[in-house]
């Protein structure tokens, strides 16, 4: 429940703001719209009071639904189904009700010290008072009041009133009513049967706020507040404080804001300490008088029975005012003969070093210029030397101290370093040649064929241990023939085929009713075929009937592709077409691989080439070697659909493992 506070001007209204109060509260007994009630006065001050007392006794109202819904039933869930003002404000009651039953149940305070509005704070306690045991000493309440009985009538407590059931007691908002005894620049808050008064200003800085809501000052100096330092002393005043030195000073000094003593100069006071025909002289802590005596001026001192001023003469003695140039002493004076370098100024009156450097900028030196106690000195920049005349710089020739780890060139006023071959100039110190690791440069993978050895300045090639020899090039590797440098093992029944890093030993035998045709070579070269044709005996009709008129062998040795982007033609098997056939009724030719086909790397395709039909053995695949296979392939002569004769060629396909 909120409560709104107003100032009301004076009014000669004839309705009292107490007329206009219960008025709108016999409205709020009635359920009337606060918000439209029937005036009883023009006044804006009485509607004001109408609409607020009207308001205050229907939230009162729906309070105690809800504070009797948490008494009756336990339980606040009737009031969810709802979003209704009337409906939130009951809700709110009954659960705070909630919390006081709760709090005595547990054997708590009834003064909640939650952070909970202070409606629901006056209402948790209400209910927790009301279930506990009077444990004041006073007699219980007759049956049906809430407080007291008093003569057969329930009456109330100091600062609670009787509602109109005639049992109950309410708090009494004093502030409401206007009966606190608050004072000018003090609010008034109202609490569970009593009312206090709080300052609206505050005390300021200095000062605290006490219970009976006095200001009081702050002892920064016993709170240890202050700020002093640990020299000084702290010393409490009215709202602040003063940091005081800890050591007082004596006669002749004064004290500074650091506690320090300074001594005083009673001389620099307006009327002097001295009298008349004295001069002051300050001392620590005092001073002394002394009368005048005669003064001479510049150049000039007093005689020895100081009766008069005679002159001085600045050029007697070795130790004289020129400080060992030539000096010349005039009355009242001196004047310096300065040596060169040197020129006179008659301010200070000595002789001063003339800066050769600076009044003759670039005019001296070529390089850069040094100034010294009168005179200069010429000195050049790196990669220069003096020349003789003092002035001049000649180029250093560096390469003469052999800077570089390898060749040296001088240039002028410098020198550049560089290598030999094989080698390149550090990036760190910029004089060092490193070795040049020809194997690990971008390209090195292609410097050699098999494996690159990095020396100091260069590298060397070497090939696999078996079957290759180094090239002239000192780079490739190249197929040592065991065929033809007889350096393989076939026998005498074997011919020996040479293979890229080896040689393989073949021996090809032709099948039962087929014949060698041609010679027999001890060697296999890559386009030989060793071919077997049909022979059948007389009346062997079975090897008649055969259709396999040919058994042929060929090799090929490929290598591994380091790079694969096409397909590769190894394997050309030519035939004459059909119209270069007589006596045949126009076969056609269909090629087939019927075994050896390893992870489907070949193919093989049909062209005309030149009168000829040509089946041509392509790898479609990369293989890794060392792999070796027997590709078996079939000629087809095929007739009306149906194949009239064949012939069979094997190719024995031998994959390296390098690609050279």
């Amino acid at each position: 429940m909120s409560f709104l506070f107003f100032s009301f001007p004076e009014t000669t209204d004839p309705i009292s703001l107490d007329d206009c109060c219960k008025d709108g509260k016999e409205r709020g007994q009635e359920s009337q719209d606060c918000t439209s009630l029937p005036l009883i006065s023009e006044s804006t001050t009485c509607r004001i009071a109408q609409e607020q007392c009207c308001t205050a006794v229907l939230e009162d109202n729906i309070c105690t639904s809800g504070i009797n819904m948490a008494k009756d039933q336990g339980s606040c869930d009737a009031l969810l189904s709802s979003s209704t003002c009337e409906t939130k404000t009951a809700k709110t009651c009954c659960e705070c009700c909630l919390l006081g039953r709760a709090a005595q149940e547990r054997g708590l305070s009834c003064d909640l010290t939650l952070a909970v509005w202070y409606q629901c704070g006056l209402v948790s306690r209400a209910c927790c008072v009301d279930r506990s045991p009077n444990s004041d000493g006073k007699p219980a309440p007759a049956a049906g009041c809430s407080q007291s009985c008093f003569n057969g009538s329930c009456a109330c407590l100091e600062g609670y009133k009787l509602k109109v059931d005639g049992k109950t007691c309410e708090d009494m908002n004093e502030c409401l009513l206007g009966s606190h005894q608050c004072r000018g620049g003090e609010r008034c808050i109202n609490t569970l049967g009593s009312y206090r008064c709080q300052r609206v200003i505050s005390c300021g800085t200095g000062y605290e706020l006490t219970d009976n809501n006095k200001c009081k000052d702050i002892d920064e100096c016993e709170t240890g507040t202050h700020n002093c330092a640990a020299e000084l002393q702290c010393q409490n005043t009215a709202g602040s404080f003063r940091c005081r030195p800890r050591v007082q000073c004596g006669m002749g000094f004064i004290q500074d804001a650091l506690g320090s003593c300074i001594d005083i100069n009673e001389c620099l006071s307006v009327t002097g300490p001295c009298p008349s025909g004295h001069m002051c002289f300050n001392t620590v802590g005092s001073y002394t008088c002394q009368r005048h005596s005669v003064s001479c001026g510049r150049g000039y001192h007093l005689n020895a029975d100081g009766s008069r001023c005679v002159d001085i003469d600045e050029c007697a003695g070795p130790d004289n005012s020129c400080d060992g140039h030539g000096c010349i002493n005039l009355v009242g004076s001196y004047r310096c003969e300065c040596r060169v370098g040197f020129i006179f100024n008659s301010i200070s009156r000595s002789c001063e070093d003339i800066n050769e450097c600076r009044n003759y900028p670039g005019r001296l030196c070529a390089h850069k210029c040094e100034n010294i106690l009168g005179s200069y000195k010429c000195s050049c920049t790196t990669g220069f030397k003096l020349a003789a005349d003092g002035r001049n710089c000649d180029d250093l020739n560096e390469c003469e101290s052999s800077p570089c780890s390898q060749e040296c060139a001088n240039v002028y006023g410098s020198y550049q370093c560089y290598c030999r071959r094989g080698y390149q100039l550090s990036d760190v110190d910029g004089v060092t040649c490193e070795d040049i690791d020809e194997c690990a440069l971008p390209t090195g993978g292609h410097i050699c064929s098999y494996r690159c050895h990095n020396t100091p300045g260069s590298f060397h090639c070497t090939c696999p241990t078996t079957g290759y020899t180094l090239a002239t090039n000192g780079r490739s590797c190249q197929d040592i023939d065991e065929c033809v440098t007889g350096t393989h093992s076939c026998s005498e029944s074997e011919s020996c085929f040479n293979i890229q890093g080896g040689n393989k030993c073949l021996n090809f035998d032709c099948p039962a009713n087929y014949r060698r045709s041609g010679d027999t070579r001890p060697r296999v070269d890559r386009a030989d075929i060793i071919r077997c044709v049909k022979s059948c005996q007389p009346n062997d009709i079975s090897c008649v009937l055969n259709p396999i008129l040919s058994i042929s062998h060929t090799a090929i040795s490929l290598p591994t592709f380091r790079e694969f982007n096409k397909p590769e033609e190894i394997v050309f098997l030519k035939s004459p077409t059909p119209s270069h056939l007589p006596h045949m009724d126009t076969p056609e030719i269909v090629y087939d691989i019927l075994e050896g086909n390893v992870q489907n790397s070949f193919d093989i395709i049909k062209r005309l080439d030149h009168g000829m039909i040509v089946g041509v053995v392509r790898q479609v695949k990369p293989l890794v070697g060392p792999v070796s296979t027997v590709l078996k392939l079939a000629m087809n002569y095929v007739t009306n659909g149906v194949v009239s004769h064949r012939n069979i060629i094997n190719v024995h396909i031998y994959v390296s493992e390098f690609w050279f």
